[in-house]
């Protein structure tokens, strides 16, 4: 499963590695990509991801998230 999230907030590399950290740690995350440039992330789970722990993770490192819609 793919969630697609907007970071808003990032104006730096060191600042998206910061988002792309928290949220590899979030439960059931295999894998968490940000991009700067676009100011998304695209977070891959295994299973089951909690959006809302995505967000919370964002937001407790400082940024503003939110679950964008799936294409």
């Amino acid at each position: 499963m793919q969630l697609r999230l907007k970071i808003d907030g990032m104006h730096c590399g060191g600042c998206s590695r910061s988002v792309q950290n928290v949220l590899s740690k979030v439960a059931n995350v295999e894998s968490a990509s940000v991009d700067l440039a676009t100011g998304q992330a695209i977070v891959t789970a295994a299973d089951t991801v909690d959006g809302a722990a995505l967000i919370a993770a964002v937001e407790d490192a400082g940024y503003d998230a939110s679950v964008l819609p799936s294409q």
